[in-house]
């Protein structure tokens, strides 16, 4: 007899993908740093980047929302493609893509305006917002998803740059969060704050997984461990291997990995 039950957990485990990368090599001028690179990155799960430093985790991570476009000698070839469609399309404009993946960057960088205003950025130059009450809406509601906003609610005029570095992280996620993002890379957000603020953080990316695919690069296999359901491990401008993160930490299958993780390189 056919088990049904087994069949609608099968479905419930296929998640969707929202980013395809085939044949993704990264130049900066002559030098080769990303190679060859192939990889599907699976819609609300959280994904980790790891590797040595100077591996092309943060290169890579780059291409996914075209920031390597600011830098003249970079040049990128190979298909990435969010949610089916071509990122690197001449039709397509970068501003709104970065609108439908956003950023979080290794030192928080609050623009110089109240925690408001920084919030409040995004949905006003991208016309989220029809009214005074709607914007007012999104800044709540984004400082929540951040898990800022009863630390803010009563200083919202107050400036983002005068909080702590936690904080700084923390709203800085909650203007990334309130253009309505689908995915969200963050590339080391918890390199700068300490164990607290770290936790913090890391709470909030298992949270923020139930609303967006996410994508981190972290040095910490600590972290990675922690917060990721699938692991991509970089070496030397190559993707080494990419799986489910218990079996990358537990049971790599290339030398590499295991070296890396055993301390051995790095």
């Amino acid at each position: 007899m056919y088990d049904y039950s087994t069949a609608s957990e099968t479905a419930l485990d296929q998640k969707t993908i929202k980013f395809s990368a085939r044949d993704v090599q990264v130049y900066y001028g002559d030098n080769h740093a990303i190679k060859d690179v192939n990889v599907d990155l699976e819609d609300k799960t959280v994904t980790a980047f790891i590797g040595p430093s100077g591996c092309g985790k943060s290169t890579f991570l780059r291409c996914l929302n075209r920031m390597n476009d600011t830098i003249d000698i970079c040049r990128i070839e190979g298909d990435i493609k969010l949610d089916g469609e071509d990122i690197y399309d001449k039709a397509i404009d970068p501003v709104q893509l970065r609108a439908k993946v956003g950023m979080v960057f290794q030192k928080p960088n609050p623009f110089p305006k109240s925690i408001y205003d920084n919030v409040a950025y995004g949905p006003r130059i991208h016309g989220l917002a029809q009214s005074k009450s709607d914007l007012d809406e999104i800044v709540e509601q984004s400082l929540r998803r951040a898990a800022l906003w009863d630390e803010v609610k009563d200083r919202l005029a107050a400036p983002g740059t005068g909080m702590s570095g936690g904080q700084q992280q923390r709203l800085c996620i909650a203007r990334a969060v309130a253009t309505a993002p689908e995915v969200l890379l963050m590339d080391e957000p918890c390199s700068a704050l300490d164990p607290i603020a770290t936790a913090q953080v890391e709470e909030l990316i298992d949270e923020l997984r139930k609303k967006f695919s996410l994508v981190i690069v972290t040095h910490s296999m600590q972290q990675a461990a922690r917060v990721s359901q699938k692991t991509a491990f970089f070496h030397l401008g190559n993707l080494v291997e990419f799986g489910e993160t218990g079996q990358i930490f537990t049971n790599p299958t290339d030398e590499r990995t295991e070296s890396y993780i055993t301390g051995r390189i790095g």
